[in-house]
């Protein structure tokens, strides 16, 4: 199981028993806002998450959303982690807290252990970051780790309206900061 420290948190894989926690901030309408998900309803459909993507991307690509645990509660606040996005034959970096937890640099701080993982350990060639204009803070965050704005365009199979921020990092990028 893979597990990464820094100084505040701990990042690993799910379990089951994270249901509760996932649950918590799946629920949270302030942390759902810029995501474009629906919040959760109930902790069968936070278990099912968990089992149905988290578990699947985890054995189908060997990665997936982390769980956040925060060392001084040890307490999960959220997910963090890279996603592949077989749509678009990319690996996305993404992040969720429960909004108590925002401002803290725990975005930046586990983002730059999670690009480190994705082109050290998994060895990939670019890692792409998305967000909704206005969602600033993550758009600051994705500058902070070292990933680049490269267009401004709609999400592949979404409403063709809406357009999205798009940035990058690619491992040459990465190496040879």
């Amino acid at each position: 199981m893979i597990e990464i420290e820094t100084e505040r948190i701990i990042l690993r894989e799910f379990t089951l028993e994270d249901c509760e926690a996932v649950f918590e901030f799946s629920m949270n309408k302030e942390v759902q806002k810029y995501t474009g998900d629906v919040t959760l309803e109930t902790v069968e459909e936070a278990k099912s998450i968990i089992k149905n993507v988290w578990f699947s991307d985890y054995k189908k690509y060997g990665y997936g959303r982390w769980a956040v645990v925060y060392k001084p509660e040890n307490k999960v606040i959220g997910f963090a982690g890279l996603k592949y996005l077989p749509e678009l034959n990319e690996t996305d970096i993404g992040y969720r807290f429960l909004p108590e937890y925002w401002g803290k640099g725990i975005a930046t701080e586990v983002s730059k252990e999670i690009i480190k993982y994705g082109f050290e350990i998994l060895k990939l060639d670019r890692i792409i970051g998305i967000t909704m204009p206005k969602n600033i803070a993550s758009y600051k965050v994705l500058e902070k780790i070292g990933m680049n704005f490269y267009k401004f365009d709609v999400y592949k199979g979404e409403d063709e309206n809406i357009k999205y921020n798009w940035h990058q990092i690619t491992k040459e990028n990465y190496f040879n900061k």
